[in-house]
């Protein structure tokens, strides 16, 4: 068994050449090293795998993650998360806040018809977990979100994060399932002793805390901090980017996705232009030098973005490329350039082998 096993394939051309650009193209041997690397070391650790599909948004990628031994899936919002159902695939954890009526209706509807577990940090966002709970005719199983030093939704003390566990204990519609947090970068450690001191808080008061989820791709290779943790959530590891590469998490050889793009212009010898810009590779540089990298050509950066246009820095390139040719771009960060596209491409090296549809393209509410 294999990961192509799990996608019907749209036939294209044979070689990256024949590709209308710009557009996405993945390699299915190196998400498979990636995502085989990682179980692997999930099982050796005896954590529960659980990957986050927003950052690839394809059913039969996270299908093919469970078949290698993810205890489960999440995703970030509840449009993946029915994706994900539509796919057959249950225990499904959403770690966003689900709030509205029309959300929670969403919600009720979802967990009547597959195993759904939620977050939530506040008494406001449980109680309304918990309409939706009863609306369902089943309990929905909420982890207590903590904010262990990255700064974003999160309990911001032990105390606090018990004090939310009893309440949701006590809230019909709603079961407390355990812990959860996303730490910041090297705050592994820090976020360790956070989620230890709320469990045994939480034991002292009777509540059993069958779950500690901690995540995170920056961290996932490194040992110190995870003690108190039963399951680990990683997403950009799929595919990798020139973030993780900053941060040490991998190489340049294990990035998997990359936008193939087209010169169209060269305005200057220096300076070349790309149909991609904006649109295409979106245009935050998370705090790296430029928006993204043509490592065949030296790590040349694409330096400035239009919404359709990208600028190449070809001032260190030796043989400049001519207009038409195609260039692969690493970008800073996979998981919004998955969220752009229709479609990926599926090759092995330079060999074509398909298309497939972004099945939860867009689906950011």
């Amino acid at each position: 068994m294999g990961i192509l096993d799990f996608f019907d394939l749209k036939p294209l051309g044979a070689i990256l050449g024949d590709l209308e650009t710009p557009v996405p193209v993945i390699d299915v041997d190196i998400v498979d090293a990636n995502l085989k690397r990682w179980q692997a070391r999930s099982d050796a650790l005896g954590l529960a795998n659980r990957p986050n599909a927003k950052t690839h948004k394809l059913a039969e990628v996270a299908k093919y993650q469970l078949a290698l031994g993810a205890s489960g899936i999440s995703v970030q919002k509840l449009g993946e998360a029915e994706v994900v159902a539509d796919a057959r695939i249950s225990d499904i954890l959403v770690t966003f806040n689900i709030v509205g009526e029309l959300k929670l209706v969403r919600l009720a509807a979802l967990a009547r018809r597959t195993a759904i577990s939620v977050v939530a940090d506040s008494a406001e966002v449980a109680r309304g977990i918990g309409g939706a709970g009863l609306v369902a005719g089943c309990d929905i199983a909420v982890l207590v979100e903590c904010d262990t030093g990255a700064g974003r939704n999160g309990l911001q003390s032990a105390d606090a994060a018990v004090a939310l566990a009893k309440f949701v204990d006590a809230t019909p519609g709603v079961t407390y399932g355990g812990l959860m947090t996303y730490s910041a970068a090297g705050g592994r450690v820090k976020a360790d002793a956070f989620l230890a001191g709320a469990r045994d808080l939480a034991a002292a008061a009777g509540l059993q805390t069958a779950t500690v989820g901690i995540g995170g791709s920056p961290d996932m290779w490194k040992d110190e901090g995870l003690s108190s943790a039963t399951e680990y959530r990683a997403g950009t590891y799929v595919h990798f980017d020139r973030s993780l590469i900053a941060l040490g998490a991998c190489s340049y050889a294990d990035c998997v996705l990359s936008l193939l793009a087209a010169m169209v212009s060269r305005p200057a010898p220096e300076r070349a232009i790309i149909d991609a810009g904006s649109k295409a590779l979106t245009s935050g540089p998370l705090g790296l030098e430029g928006y993204r990298v043509v490592h065949s050509l030296g790590d040349a950066q694409v330096y400035n973005v239009n919404e359709e246009h990208g600028y190449l820095d070809l001032s260190r390139v030796d043989v400049r490329p001519s207009i038409g040719d195609l260039v692969a771009i690493t970008p800073n960060h996979a998981c919004p350039v998955s969220n752009l596209f229709d479609q990926v491409i599926l090759v092995r090296g330079s060999e074509v082998l398909g298309r497939v549809g972004v099945d939860a393209l867009g689906l950011v509410q």
